[in-house]
């Protein structure tokens, strides 16, 4: 935990530095409240000095906004150029994919110029602030100072409570009862259930009738692991690094009483053993994630997919088989070919059985005013069933 100073009414002032993109410690902060204008305010993050609110907490949300509208409003120069130009289809794809990283990012920090401070409980000494202790204890766990962070990762933090109290309706799941996953904060929440819909539809391997044990490589919320109980596997072992993905599967798993059914195991890609299935739905992107938060979503180089691939054949019973859920959004990025991970899963010793296809159904496949949409117009999820040779 690094540390943020900062000069205020004559005093110097020290407190914790809070954040989960990996952003440094702001070197130049300056005390805010309800007199700054958001001109001023957009100014001040352009040039590289943080924000330290000391108004009202209602305000500083709607100055958050106002510098957003600020960040993504078009430039003169985009408002010149053609329509057309930015997302083209005569646009080198991997070209537009790493403008909208570099807007994403130059986005981010200036929204994260916006600092609130927290004491030591989680709590929030500003006029209308909301009651954030406890959203704030599940993400960051207890603390011993008080610390700094930016608005918009806690109003982040917040949103993930919300979703971690309601939970998500897997429809795939909820045929006789309703199943919810319940993801915790920096947990990739499984919003998108066609890759479940495709791992309730596939069909079993013949060799889990003499061997019912299943592997979940990368278990996240521990949806597919659920997913692979309800179908009726006797033992699924489910595998992540990640501690806060840990928990997150063991609450899920806890709730739904299959605690003696699916195992929990601390591992990088695979337990110890062999299995009849074993399931991977990795980072779909090959490309280097920004913050934790972006690991479930980025895989630099495919690490993760080709460690996955080249273990396969040492854990799989013979007549066994691997499920693979991944899009193809990354070939019509230009970031991966179809031919690399056939070629992948081919230096494997592995096979393709068969492939289920299905199109995404999120917001961001209609919206044409997306940067990636021509991408994600194509988009394609699949489930490869693998085989080794």
């Amino acid at each position: 935990m690094s540390s943020i100073s900062w000069e205020e009414a004559g005093q110097s002032y020290e407190a914790d530095w809070r954040s989960e993109n990996g952003i440094a410690a702001h070197k130049k902060v300056l005390v805010v409240d309800d007199t700054l204008t958001a001109d001023a305010a957009y100014q001040l993050a352009c040039e590289g000095t943080a924000m330290l609110w000391r108004g009202d907490f209602q305000n500083a949300r709607q100055l958050l906004q106002a510098l957003a509208r600020r960040v993504d409003r078009p430039s003169k120069k985009s408002r010149r150029a053609p329509k057309a130009a930015y997302g083209a289809a005569n646009k080198n794809p991997i070209d537009i994919f790493n403008l909208h990283r570099l807007s994403q990012s130059q986005r981010a920090r200036i929204l994260g110029m916006l600092l609130v401070e927290c004491d030591a409980q989680h709590t929030i000494s500003l006029s209308r602030a909301p009651d954030i202790a406890q959203a704030c204890l599940e993400a960051y766990g207890a603390v011993k100072r008080p610390y700094l962070v930016s608005l918009r990762e806690l109003l982040g933090v917040v949103s993930a409570y919300e979703w971690r109290k309601n939970g998500v309706v897997i429809p795939a799941l909820s045929h006789t009862n309703e199943i919810r996953i319940f993801p915790h904060y920096g947990v990739f929440s499984p919003i998108r259930g066609e890759y479940i819909d495709l791992a309730w539809e596939a069909p079993l391997p013949e060799s889990i009738h003499n061997h019912s044990i299943a592997f979940d490589i990368g278990m996240g919320t521990g949806v597919l692991s659920i997913a692979l109980a309800q179908r009726g596997i006797e033992k699924i072992i489910g595998t992540d690094l990640d501690n806060r993905a840990l928990i997150c599967a063991k609450e899920n798993i806890d709730r739904l009483k299959l605690r003696s059914t699916i195992e929990i195991v601390q591992a990088d890609l695979y337990p110890q053993g062999k299995a009849s299935l074993i399931v991977c739905n990795p980072p779909w992107l090959p490309a280097r994630p920004s913050s934790s938060l972006e690991r479930a979503v980025y895989d630099p180089e495919s690490q993760m997919l080709k460690g996955f691939l080249s273990g396969l054949a040492d854990h799989l019973f013979d007549g066994g088989e691997a499920w693979l859920i991944i899009s193809d959004l990354a070939e019509h990025l230009g970031l991966r070919t179809r031919k690399e991970l056939l070629e992948w899963i081919e230096q494997a010793g592995l096979f393709v059985l068969s492939r289920m296809d299905t199109k995404p159904k999120h917001k961001k496949v209609f919206d044409k005013n997306d940067a990636l949409h021509l991408a994600r117009a194509a988009e394609v999820t699949s489930l490869w069933r693998l085989s080794k040779k």
